[in-house]
């Protein structure tokens, strides 16, 4: 257990310090702090995190309205407000580096360097402590000076020409994805140093950026780019390589359908009316390049169903298919609620809160779920630094 925090997890007993800002930083400092770390979030004194301000929504009180924004990326933290080009500030960051396990930042390059925190200052205050930077281009290279924002990365890094209705309609994915991602394979890479670590008893720098993030999952599209020499596009709602896959209209609405296999595509056709072994569909190859034409016979044969007797007869043919959900459907549905995806928090200004819950679950057979269930909110500016402050003096004080 997490003694400052009483919290449980993998990383409990952990500390991270979370210098960063905005969305890619924050989320894997929350992915941490998920895990049973105990994260403590630097904050600039006047504003605090940029996603402070970013909205709206707002919610709570005119007087202190708070950003949903914020709320989705900084559960389980602590907050302390600290002026790092103060005297006092840096003095208690010192501390704060001396005992912590990990540091994330996502400052642009040399501004660390700057204020006195370079990478070999840090190291020199904890040879033990990982260091996560991420930043928008890369650290290095010819354009690591340019500022990253997850819709500019999303056009360079290729995933916009990829999304959308066709080739001249690009667009964007709806969450921001190159700042998730990045946070992702950050905490990915922090515990592979943090295991490392064990056996050396050293820590180390981890870097990733959006761009990396990006070309890191473009899957079968890059190597189709690096591969096979094709400039993959958009092309709306169906799979470039499986056919059929995809969004498909009937009489109320639509389905989604995977039909991945050979022997699935047979059970499919046989169950809706379809010549399986049509030349033009007998193989995935064949009902890819002629798609239209796929797509337009199981429209026909999906117009004489509503989308829940559709569904329910897809089902017992054992179709992978679903529906598109809002958001709202999306947290009503049981099986979300099943799996710890929403949960409840009392926050300082807005009390009692829903949440997107953490991702992760843990088992062992001796226990059971050995998941940390203990969350805490998105803490107010500044809401722990007299709290934070008192344990250091008295860390110092033990010493």
């Amino acid at each position: 257990m997490n003694t400052e925090t009483g919290t449980e997890g993998p990383l409990a007993g952990y500390l991270v310090v979370d210098l960063s800002r905005a969305l890619a930083g924050p989320h894997a400092g929350m992915m941490l702090g998920d895990l049973g770390a105990r994260v403590i979030k630097v904050e600039n004194p006047e504003s605090g995190d940029d996603t402070r301000g970013w909205g709206p929504p707002f919610v709570g009180p005119e007087e202190d309205p708070q950003a949903t924004y914020f709320l989705s990326c900084n559960r389980n933290k602590e907050s302390i407000a600290l002026d790092l080009k103060s005297d006092d500030g840096q003095q208690v960051l010192r501390e704060l580096l001396e005992r912590a396990d990990v540091v994330v930042e996502n400052f642009r390059p040399g501004v660390l360097d700057r204020l006195g925190f370079s990478t070999a200052a840090m190291h020199e205050l904890n040879p033990k402590l990982v260091i996560l930077s991420i930043t928008g281009f890369g650290h290095d290279g010819p354009e690591s000076s340019r500022s990253g924002y997850d819709q500019i990365l999303q056009g360079e890094a290729g995933l916009m020409s990829l999304t959308g209705s066709g080739p001249d309609d690009p667009q964007r994915v709806g969450v921001p994805i190159a700042d998730l991602l990045s946070g992702m394979y950050g905490a990915f890479g922090t515990l592979a140093a943090l295991l490392e670590r064990e056996r050396t008893g050293k820590g180390q720098v981890v870097r990733t950026s959006l761009l990396a993030a990006l070309v890191g999952v473009h899957a079968f599209q890059g190597t189709r780019a690096t591969v096979a020499g094709e400039v993959p596009q958009a092309q709306g709602n169906h799979h470039p390589s499986i056919a059929p896959y995809g969004l498909l209209n009937c009489r109320d609405g639509s389905v989604q359908i995977s039909v991945g296999s050979e022997r699935l595509w047979s059970t499919f056709a046989g169950a809706f009316g379809l010549d399986a072994g049509k030349p033009e569909f007998a193989t995935n190859r064949d009902r890819v390049q002629n798609r239209a034409m796929l797509i337009e016979e199981i429209e026909q044969a999906f117009s004489g169903y509503d989308a829940a007797d559709l569904l329910a007869k897809l089902n017992e043919t054992g179709t992978p298919a679903g529906k598109v959900r809002t958001l709202d459907e999306v947290y009503a549905w049981e099986q979300v609620q099943s799996q710890g995806l929403l949960i409840d928090v009392e926050h300082n200004v807005l009390g009692k809160v829903d949440l997107p819950g953490p991702p992760l679950r843990f088992f062992n057979e001796e226990a059971g779920e050995t998941t940390n269930k203990s969350h805490t909110a998105p803490p107010v500016l500044n809401q722990d630094g007299d709290r934070i402050r008192q344990w250091l003096r008295s860390a110092a004080g033990d010493e």
